[in-house]
């Protein structure tokens, strides 16, 4: 019976200890405490033999590499070191150890169950750990390999010092297989070729080079800034130019023997803040050793330059001759249409435009900003790069990607991807782009691009209508009378009467045209101003390794210290350049020199790719929050201003046409019998006060959202974090060590106190009397 108890214990099913068969006649000269201890030693018994068969299972089957591991460390282990304990109690009674055997040779069955006591608990916590492993989740998928090592973790505090010394052993044995699926990623930038699905790091389908990272399958220990990190390394590992000068001489060796030093020093169960550590040591060394050679600072810097003064509108006469082209390409397009009635004018967005049609309109544009040099003018590179990389194309897919570092919500950018700004200026959607080269994809993703685009769309359109209204009083002869030669006859009484008439019923339109000329004057004023200049001064000094003086932003948004001209890639002068991520302070003094008045250096380290890319993702962001472009409250009424400003704009012009026909025919006697003017005069006039008092409810609609806005606490609140970070970025939780903190720009506040300095800020009754 001894032998008996002791091989069903080593995993040999046994009749004798089956708790289901308690009354069998080889039970019958057992009593019922003895009895109890045999049901316990069929219970481990039981216990073994399951984990054998399970933790084979898992082993040879499972989609997580991790678990596989652990599975098999719990045979190779732990269940080892229980069969070692049986082997261990049948030598010390062939040896007739006192401890277990008693006189006459007798081993008492509650001494040999006592020798296994301890390994009760620790085979229970073992079996519920294995069944964890292989129970599906959500009834589609098994345990993954984070969640594993976060349920180890867990029982690592469990209280009992057994089942802690077992899940320290198990924690260690999976924490080292994640260790060297995340070796391969960092160390060459590979995917696991088996059970990647169980890897963080995915390859976006269709997507060329893209990856991504699922942050459901990040154990605890890991940061998002660290995960972040990670992300880049391997990114940038499948670089092509990386990967050329990795391949070329014993720099990739060098590369790869710097990391392994990093990972080899850390210690199980890993730690958040030394695995932290690790990653950033390993990305700052592949920034210093391989990354400078490809990016250095002047092309990062000028490209920022290039994104500011063309998407943001730094360069004025780029959005001025922009909207000039479309507009004389659109008129040219509608002038036919122009003559629906104002109930039909939803018919005007039926025009079809092409892409060939909107790519002619940003070439016009080129040849018009190339023409205001002028001969003798100095080359303007920005304006070349400029022409070579950006597009204007018509939008046919509104999906966004989130962008790395961003503070935005997923609810923030659908309401960005379904922004009707882009549809003013074709009157279909269309929007700026730009193709950069290559590697400027490590620091400016798609999805940021993207975002500009949005934002360049939304301040264009603000601009746009802005430009028009004030081209309305370019047409002189609906504003001012130049007196006939004589004076006195009938002909010049009878023109000044005419234009006096028409002048009368003119002075609503210049009063509604006005009063919006001032409320997007003052507008535009405080974004461009406070909003778009404030955060980039901040941004581009943070870049450039310069600080604030005196409490206020240095001005650094003169492009003519900045090499505009975009490098074409890895020349033999690379090295010469000042280098973003290596401390050049020859460099430094030399350009703070050349770009104007003094600047103090700033004590922080120049900044690597992924920490750079990760504060231009906190500025962009912050950038829109201030441009209130996520406040659907703010935008929709905005939107529907700049629209029955256009049909203002466009009623005007068509009310000019008619006057000019109008006086063909009573002074040259040129008439055509087609049209009758003195009707289509009354229906314009009518729909014009229509669409005046539109406009007039529109711009109290907005100020009104504004006001709402200045009221909302959770609104002010989100205002107010938007602009903070909790001892810099880095530490706040977007990327370690960027160190990078938005400035305090802007504020709803200041633009309504300059809207209150408008007089035309009247009750809507007024304004709706005939």
């Amino acid at each position: 019976m001894l032998h008996e108890i002791l091989l069903s214990l080593a995993g040999n099913p046994s009749p004798l200890l089956r708790a289901h068969n308690p009354e069998a006649s080889h039970f019958a000269g057992i009593t019922p405490p003895e009895r109890q201890l045999l049901a316990t030693a069929g219970h481990l018994s039981e216990l073994h033999i399951k984990l054998i068969a399970e933790t084979a299972e898992i082993a040879a089957s499972h989609p997580s590499i991790i678990c596989r591991a652990t599975a098999t460390g719990i045979r190779s282990v732990q269940l080892a070191a229980f069969r070692k304990k049986i082997l261990q109690v049948e030598e010390s009674i062939l040896m007739d150890d006192p401890d277990i055997v008693g006189a006459y040779n007798i081993v008492p069955l509650t001494a040999l169950m006592a020798e296994f006591k301890p390994w009760t608990r620790r085979l229970e916590w073992l079996w519920e750990l294995v069944q964890f492993m292989s129970r599906m989740e959500n009834g589609r998928e098994m345990c993954h390999s984070a969640s594993l090592m976060n349920r180890l973790r867990e029982d690592l505090q469990s209280g009992y010092q057994d089942v802690g010394e077992t899940a320290l052993s198990l924690v260690t044995i999976a924490e080292t297989a994640w260790v060297k699926q995340v070796s391969a990623w960092i160390l060459y930038g590979r995917l696991p070729s088996f059970g990647g699905s169980d890897f963080f790091i995915r390859k976006l389908e269709d997507s060329g080079e893209e990856y991504t990272c699922v942050a459901a399958l990040l154990p605890s220990f890991v940061t998002p800034a660290t995960a972040s990190s990670m992300l880049f390394i391997g990114k940038a590992l499948n670089h092509p130019q990386v990967k050329r000068i990795l391949q070329t001489g014993t720099r990739g060796l060098d590369h790869v023997s710097t990391k392994l030093n990093e990972l080899t020093r850390l210690t199980f169960p890993l730690q958040s803040g030394n695995f932290s550590r690790a990653i950033t040591n390993i990305r700052s060394s592949l920034a210093e050793n391989t990354l400078q050679k490809i990016l250095p600072r002047s092309r990062v810097v000028s490209t920022l330059q290039l994104l500011r003064d063309f998407f943001l509108l730094g360069r004025g006469e780029f959005a001025m001759a922009l909207t000039k082209e479309a507009d004389d390409k659109i008129r040219n397009r509608w002038r036919r249409a122009e003559k629906l009635a104002y109930e039909k004018a939803d018919n005007l967005k039926n025009i079809t435009v092409k892409d060939g049609e909107v790519a002619a309109v940003l070439a016009r544009t080129w040849a018009v900003l190339a023409s205001m040099q002028g001969q003798h003018a100095e080359e303007d590179e920005q304006l070349e790069v400029a022409r070579d990389l950006l597009r204007l194309q018509l939008t046919k897919s509104s999906i966004m990607q989130l962008p790395v570092g961003t503070r935005l919500s997923n609810d923030s950018l659908n309401l960005l991807a379904a922004s009707p700004f882009r549809n003013l200026l074709f009157s279909v959607p269309a929007s700026l782009a730009i193709d950069l080269p290559s590697p400027l994809d490590m620091v400016l993703s798609p999805s940021d691009l993207q975002l500009y685009s949005h934002i360049n769309a939304y301040l264009l359109a603000m601009r746009r209508a802005h430009i028009r209204l004030t081209d309305l009083w370019k047409i002189t002869s609906l504003r001012r009378h130049h007196p006939a030669v004589g004076g006195a006859d009938d002909q010049a009484v009878l023109l000044r009467q005419r234009w006096s008439a028409r002048s009368c019923s003119m002075r609503s339109s210049w009063t509604t045209a006005s009063a919006a000329i001032f409320f997007l004057g003052e507008t535009e004023a405080y974004l461009q101003t406070e909003v778009v200049a404030g955060l980039w001064e901040g941004f581009h000094a943070w870049v450039t390794g310069r600080d604030v003086k005196d409490g206020s932003m240095v001005s650094t948004t003169s492009s003519a210290g900045l090499p505009a001209k975009l490098p074409a890639g890895d020349d033999s002068n690379a090295d010469e350049e000042e280098d973003l991520w290596l401390p050049n302070k020859k460099n430094q003094s030399e350009q703070t020199a050349a770009a104007s008045p003094p600047r103090q250096l700033s004590s922080h380290s120049p900044h690597d790719p992924q920490t750079l890319s990760a504060a231009h993702g906190v500025y962009l962001s912050t950038l829109i929050h201030r441009l209130l472009l996520t406040q659907p409250s703010f935008t929709q009424p905005l939107y529907a201003l700049l629209v029955h400003i256009d049909h203002l704009i466009s009623h005007v012009h068509r009310l000019h046409s008619i006057f000019t026909t109008i006086d063909l025919e009573d002074d040259a006697g040129v008439v055509d019998a087609f049209v009758d003017s003195e009707r289509e005069e009354r229906e314009v006039k009518a729909m014009l006060r229509v669409v005046e008092r539109k406009v007039k409810t529109g711009i109290e609609e907005v100020v009104a959202a504004l006001r709402a806005l200045e009221s909302d606490d959770a609104f002010m609140a989100e205002w107010e974090e938007a602009g903070a970070a909790d001892d810099g970025v880095g530490r706040g939780g977007v990327g370690e060590g960027v160190g990078y903190l938005p400035a305090r720009v802007g504020g709803v506040n200041r633009l309504l106190m300059k809207l209150d300095f408008g007089t035309w800020l009247s009750p809507v009754d007024e304004w709706k009397r005939p």
